[in-house]
C-alpha cells in the first residue's frame, strides 16, 4: 500500500498544496506550528475519516475560507485509487472514491494507517478507554464487517442506557429491559470475540517488537480484560459468550437501573500490558511504558500486514523527540528492513543518521519543499 500524492486546498494553513510522496521514508522538517502535523492529519483521515485532533470537520477548512478540500493518489496491490475530500462549513462533508460517491463505513478500509504521536506514548497509563480505541481502530481497518458490529453494539448501548433512564424515572417497567437484552448480548459476544482473537494475534506480534527493541531482555503480554469477569476467565467462543452476557446484563440490572447506565459489556473493558510478567501501567517503568507504546506500535503494522497483505503507511508526528537514541536507531533499522512506506516529523534533522536516509522536506508558514 502506497501514497502517491495529495493535494489540499484550503486545508488547515494550506492555502494550496500539490505534493508527491516516496515509496520509502519521507522526513518533513520544520519548527512547530508550520504545518508538518497537518500533512498526517489529512492522510490519517483519509483513511479513517475522522481527524484525530478535532472532532469538526469545519476545523479542518482554512481560517476565513466557506470551503476546502483533500485528495489523496494511492495504491492497494498496485491498484491505483483517488479518494476526495469536500468540506463546507455549514453542510456535510462529501467522499468519493474514484468519483463514486461513498458513505462512511465503506470508507475504513480501504486505505490503511498506522499513526504514532507523542499522545500515543501515553497509550499505557492512560484511560482504558484510549487502549479500546487503539484496539478498535485497528480491527476496524482489517475488518469492516467488525467496524459495522462495533456500531451496532454502541447503538444498542446508548438505546438500553435510555430506558435506564426511563426506568429510574418510573416512566417504564424493568420488563421493558427483556427485548433488548439479548440483541446486547449478541452483539456483545461478536465484538468481545473478535477481540480477543487479534489480542492472541498483537500479543505474539508486540512481545517479538519488544524483544528486539530490549535487545531480548524484555517479554511482553498482551491480555484483554473483561468487564464483569470477577478475575476470572470468561468463555471465548462466541454461542458461549453470548449466554454469559445474557445472564451478566441480567444479575446487573438492579444496580444499572440505579446508576442510569450499562456496567458490563465491551464498552468497560480493557488492554492489560505486562513485562515480564508486571503490569506495565502500573508498576512499569517510564522507559518500559515507551518501549511498550512503541512495540504496540509497530506490531499493528504486522497485524494490518498479515491481515490484509500489505503493510499500511506508517505516520510518525514528532516522536523522535520523545525517543532515545537506542530506540530511534531500533525504529528506523525496522523500518528500512520492511521497505514501509514512512511520513515522519520532526523538528531537528540532528535525530536521523546523516547517511542518506529517505525524502527530506522543509515545512515553512504552509509551504513545503524538496530540501
Amino acid at each position: 500500500m502506497l501514497v502517491h500524492a495529495i493535494a489540499l486546498k484550503n486545508y488547515r494553513n494550506y492555502e494550496s498544496l500539490t505534493l508527491t510522496l516516496d515509496e520509502g521514508i519521507n522526513i518533513f522538517l520544520g519548527a512547530n506550528a508550520q504545518g508538518k502535523t497537518n500533512l498526517l492529519e489529512a492522510i490519517c483521515y483519509a483513511s479513517l475519516g475522522r481527524s484525530h485532533r478535532t472532532h469538526q470537520d469545519g476545523d479542518l477548512i482554512r481560517f476565513g475560507q466557506e470551503a476546502g478540500s483533500l485528495q489523496l493518489a494511492f495504491s492497494r496491490f498496485a491498484a491505483q485509487s483517488r479518494l476526495e475530500f469536500l468540506f463546507a462549513r455549514g453542510r456535510r462533508r462529501k467522499i468519493s472514491l474514484n468519483g463514486e460517491p461513498i458513505r462512511q463505513k465503506e470508507l475504513v478500509g480501504t486505505l490503511n494507517t498506522v499513526l504514532f504521536s507523542p499522545e500515543d506514548l501515553f497509550l499505557i497509563k492512560g484511560a482504558p478507554a484510549e487502549r479500546r480505541r487503539f484496539l478498535d481502530g485497528e480491527i476496524s481497518q482489517a475488518s469492516p464487517a467488525y467496524y459495522h458490529e462495533l456500531a451496532t453494539y454502541q447503538r444498542l448501548v446508548a438505546q438500553r442506557n435510555a430506558l435506564l433512564k426511563r426506568i429510574r424515572e418510573r416512566r417504564a417497567a424493568p420488563a421493558a429491559l427483556a427485548p433488548w437484552e439479548p440483541q446486547l448480548a449478541a452483539s456483545a459476544a461478536r465484538v468481545t470475540a473478535k477481540r480477543l482473537e487479534v489480542v492472541r494475534k498483537l500479543g505474539m506480534l508486540a512481545n517479538l517488537m519488544q524483544r528486539r527493541i530490549s535487545g531480548s531482555q524484555e517479554n511482553l503480554a498482551l491480555s484483554l480484560v473483561i468487564e464483569g469477569s470477577g478475575g476470572e476467565a470468561p468463555p471465548t467462543v462466541t454461542n458461549a459468550l453470548e449466554t454469559w452476557y445474557n445472564e451478566k446484563l441480567q444479575e446487573c440490572r438492579e444496580n444499572d437501573i440505579a446508576r442510569g447506565a450499562t456496567t458490563v459489556g465491551p464498552h468497560r473493558d480493557d488492554l492489560m500490558l505486562a513485562v515480564n510478567g508486571v503490569n506495565l501501567r502500573s508498576f512499569g517503568s517510564q522507559g518500559q511504558q515507551r518501549t511498550g507504546a512503541l512495540s504496540l506500535k509497530l506490531s499493528e503494522l504486522e497485524f494490518l500486514r498479515s491481515e490484509t497483505g500489505e503493510y499500511p503507511i506508517l505516520l510518525l508526528d514528532d516522536v523522535m523527540s520523545e525517543l532515545d537514541a537506542d530506540r530511534r536507531q531500533a525504529l528506523l533499522a525496522f523500518l528500512r528492513k520492511e521497505h514501509i512506506q514512512t511520513i515522519i516529523t520532526a523538528t531537528d534533522a540532528a535525530y536521523f543518521p546523516r547517511a542518506p536516509l529517505g525524502t527530506r522536506y522543509r515545512v515553512a508558514a504552509g509551504q513545503v519543499a524538496r530540501m
